[in-house]
């Protein structure tokens, strides 16, 4: 008995996915909900579940192909494991013997015909050692040639041309065999971070102020609870906790700030659901800290994690990322000195932390190192007016600069 593998139901909005990595392979045995595929679409990777226990019986869509909700990608027989031809691949069943997982990897990665290739082992089995020798005795094949990068290294005495004809680009540089290029698409994410971006900068009327925090405060109090915090928490106790409790009050005190633009209407939110961006190997994500106003440094804190980790895992939902009032970036941790963060529409601002720099300050009249950081508050004009935006930025500096009193709540 076959059993459909179906693409799920989309996030709102998206219209198709793409499909990214099959984990499993023809012949492989699947347990019940085990992750068999990978989907991603503008927003979010979703993870397609096996439906039954049994073996995937063939794959109908490969890694690349759109796919788009409730579309069969593939089968899984449940019938006997003796019926070899659902166990293995096509070509390993006219070969009449199944691979090792080693093997078939190998044959995989080098899009290999196993019936092509004797088999040395027990009952004409495929080994690894085969696979290789079969490897280096082949000459290279025009398959193989066709993917390789349309411009390699050039070997000593021996020019190299492109492998295929590439058209140039305007703008871009020439083709050279002595200077390679690589072309790759662009990922889902990448072009829809990049379609909200220009959607931004074209769409709303953008402006940034500045000021500068003392950090010091909130270092001496991190140092001095630091590991009772964490000992208690079980989650480190780091700078965005601050940063996100300092934003939830000022934006309570500046609701302008907290507001959205609606065709012709102002929206002001009663919470502030607040977005952290968060950089993954996917790309830049901003999963959203729901009613943070009334969280604790640790809830903050443990939240993050998660995200980061749901990040890095391809894990986050579309509800981790949909929505938020106002938005957090941190291009500090990548050594940022000042930036002009951009608005994550149709939240009216955000704010952009940076590198933390001992500087030397006047203070009192006498002239002091101090650890300091440059804020930067980018802002929709359009609603938010700039007396607004300055003393919405000096808020959030007095609160950084006592954060005693920010969490005593005086």
């Amino acid at each position: 008995m076959s059993i459909e593998i179906k693409v799920p139901a989309l996030p709102e909005s998206v219209s198709d996915g793409i499909l990214v990595t099959w984990h499993k392979q023809p012949g492989d045995a699947i347990l019940r909900d085990e992750a068999l595929v990978d989907i991603e679409t503008d927003k979010v990777v979703l993870e397609v579940p096996a439906p039954e226990d049994g073996v995937l019986e063939k794959i109908l869509i490969a890694n690349g192909d759109t796919v788009i909700a409730d579309q069969v990608i593939g089968l899984i027989s449940t019938g006997p494991r003796a019926q070899a031809d659902r166990q293995i691949p096509a070509g390993q069943a006219r070969a009449g013997r199944a691979l090792g997982p080693a093997v078939r990897k190998l044959v995989a990665d080098h899009q290999l015909d196993p019936g092509q290739i004797s088999g040395t082992g027990k009952d004409g089995r495929i080994t690894k050692a085969d696979v290789l020798a079969y490897i280096g005795s082949r000459k290279p094949s025009p398959v193989a040639d066709r993917e390789t990068p349309a411009v390699v290294a050039r070997q000593p005495g021996k020019p190299v041309q492109p492998a295929r004809p590439v058209q140039p680009t305007p703008g871009l540089p020439e083709i050279d065999e002595d200077r390679p290029q690589k072309r790759v698409p662009m990922s889902r994410l990448r072009a829809r971070v990049a379609e909200r971006l220009l959607q931004a900068s074209q769409g709303t009327a953008m402006l940034t102020t500045f000021n500068e925090v003392n950090m010091q405060p909130i270092m001496s109090l991190r140092a001095k609870h630091r590991e009772a915090f964490e000992q208690h928490h079980g989650v480190r106790l780091g700078f965005m906790s601050f940063f996100v409790r300092a934003a939830a009050e000022a934006l309570k005190r500046h609701p302008d700030i907290n507001a959205s633009i609606d065709g012709d209407d102002i929206v002001y939110h009663g919470f502030c659901d607040i977005g952290v961006a968060i950089s993954s190997d996917r790309g830049l994500v901003v999963p959203v800290l729901r009613n943070a106003e009334y969280m604790s440094l640790a809830e903050i804190e443990m939240d993050v994690l998660e995200f980061s980790t749901r990040a890095r895992d391809g894990k986050l939902t579309m509800e981790d990322i949909t929505g938020g009032t106002f938005s957090i970036t941190n291009g500090g941790v990548f050594g940022s000195m000042l930036s002009t963060p951009i608005l994550n529409p149709p939240q009216s601002a955000i704010l952009g932390m940076h590198k933390i720099q001992d500087r030397a300050m006047v203070v009192e009249g006498e002239i002091v190192v101090l650890p300091i950081m440059y804020l930067a508050l980018t802002y929709d004009h359009r609603i938010v007016d700039g007396k607004s935006a300055v003393t919405f930025l000096v808020t959030i500096k007095e609160l950084l600069e006592d954060p005693a009193g920010m969490l005593l709540d005086l």
